[in-house]
């Protein structure tokens, strides 16, 4: 005997539904939402021009076919590339995320909303210099829906708890916001957003031992490129599923989330903009920040007694729940890739040197073997408040807690630190450095013609916002 299964289509999911009548209608009115997005393109695009001095990520740049070339197709920032929307989405989102320093969310679930720039830009670009009256203010209007379908849906959903990616949400968002700027209709748009969850979802593997990898610097490129790749299917009249979430067995709720359906603890605005995490003084996975913070002023306190790492028998870390189930890690590291995502090293490197910086997580680096002898001693503990302030929404901080123990017997004070520069609440301490590290990244590329012409352009929310898509990204042309 079976049991009748009904063929009658339901209507679009309501978690699609309600990302779909945010991106295509509601209108951003926050002054300070805009004014974070100036700060977040700059940075964002500053660490893909950093990325760029990497042949690791250089290798992965230019058109999917070697040679193909793209009439009035979309400009790669600090390249010469001119692609196709979903190649350009695909090199942007790679460069911008290539070296784990571009801004951060952190919740349930954690992520870089500022990796959905690749299909944003990518496809402003493209319509720019094919005929559309594209501004940057629609492209910092679609970063702040951006940041908020993937950091809203973040706040109360973990799925790296379930063994998924977070690029899942960079798929989600890109979609929903390029559907927007590409002109879909509503039911297109619910098409496209149907189709990225039913992709199968990447894995977080290459994240953790003892896989960590670099594919983790261009998952987000793959994923924003995928929805760019997905707009343009819906935009030919291609179906969608409307109970791609709910239908049982063969839904994503069932498939990869064990049954639970999403939960959301706030209607879509501007808060996630408003309150991102910028990276500023640490090219690290954003858990070790305040730890590494922690590190500079021992490594300082140190010298000040004269001792050195040497001298140090124990470093206990204090730290969240979050940080230890990510980044707390022993053993080899095998690559780059792996080693920023170790707090360990992360800790270890400033102890002895004093400062943490991309070229620290590099083979050369890595073979000094004070480095893995400190990293033995160093250990990870929770601490409960931690994580509480951790989830609090009022809080929301990144608290690391560090205590070392000499050879000789001197416990030095604890040194903690509970909000990261970049952070809400130090956002006033981060801004000038922001600027400055945007500085440095320009002139790793280009010219000081050009660097000239975009601090002018970006220097002023309304000078920026009015500025066609096409002239912006040409300044950034080498």
């Amino acid at each position: 005997m079976s049991s009748h299964i009904s063929n009658v289509r339901p209507p679009f999911d309501q978690p699609i539904i309600d990302i779909v009548d945010y991106a295509l209608n509601f209108e951003i009115k926050s002054d300070l939402a805009y004014e974070t997005a100036r700060y977040c393109l700059m940075d964002t695009l500053g660490c893909g021009l950093e990325a760029l001095e990497y042949p690791a990520c250089t290798k992965l740049l230019g058109p999917l076919v070697p040679g193909l070339v793209m009439h009035r197709g979309a400009r790669v920032p600090g390249t010469n590339y001119e692609l196709d929307p979903v190649q350009a989405a695909f090199n942007i989102g790679a460069i911008i995320r290539w070296l784990d320093f571009n801004d951060t969310w952190l919740a349930a679930e954690w992520g870089h909303p500022s990796d959905n720039l690749g299909g944003i830009l990518a496809v402003a670009d493209w319509l720019n210099r094919n005929g559309a009256k594209l501004t940057m203010r629609n492209v910092l209007t679609a970063m702040i829906k951006a940041h908020e379908i993937q950091g809203c849906i973040a706040l109360e959903n973990s799925f790296n708890k379930v063994g998924l990616d977070h690029v899942i949400l960079v798929k989600v968002a890109s979609t929903a916001v390029v559907c927007q700027l590409l002109g879909l209709t509503r039911e297109q748009t619910l098409n496209a957003v149907s189709l990225a969850f039913v992709d199968g979802q990447a894995l977080r593997t290459y994240r953790h031992a003892p896989n960590a990898g670099s594919r983790k610097s261009w998952a987000a490129g793959d994923a924003t490129s995928r929805a760019v790749r997905l707009a343009l299917i819906a935009k030919t009249g291609e179906m969608g599923y409307p109970s791609v979430l709910s239908a049982k067995t063969w839904g994503f709720y069932d498939v990869s989330f064990k049954g639970q359906p999403f939960k959301f603890q706030r209607p879509y605005g501007s808060y996630v903009m408003e309150n991102v995490l910028f990276k500023i003084s640490f090219p690290a996975e954003f858990h070790s920040q305040t730890a590494v913070e922690a590190a500079v002023t021992l490594h300082a306190q140190l010298a000040a007694l004269g001792k050195t790492a040497a001298d140090i028998k124990r470093v206990t870390i204090r730290t969240h729940e979050a940080c230890i189930r990510i980044i707390d890690k022993q053993g080899p590291l095998n690559n780059p890739a792996d080693r920023d995502h170790c707090i360990q090293y992360m800790v270890a490197v400033p102890l002895l040197f004093g400062h943490l910086t991309a070229a620290d997580y590099e083979d050369s680096v890595a073979a000094d073997p004070r480095i893995d002898t400190l990293r033995a001693k160093i250990h990870c503990e929770e601490r409960a408040q931690y994580t509480r302030d951790y989830h609090d929404p009022e809080k929301r901080s990144i608290a690391n807690a560090l205590t070392v123990e000499l050879n000789d017997g001197t416990i030095l004070p604890e040194i903690a630190v509970e909000y990261p520069i970049g952070h809400r609440l130090r956002r006033g301490d981060g801004i000038p450095l922001l600027l400055e590290k945007f500085r440095t990244n320009l002139a790793r590329k280009l010219s000081p013609e050009a660097q000239k012409k975009i601090l002018a352009a970006t220097s002023e929310q309304a000078t920026l916002e009015a500025m066609p898509v096409e002239d912006f990204v040409s300044m950034f042309v080498v």
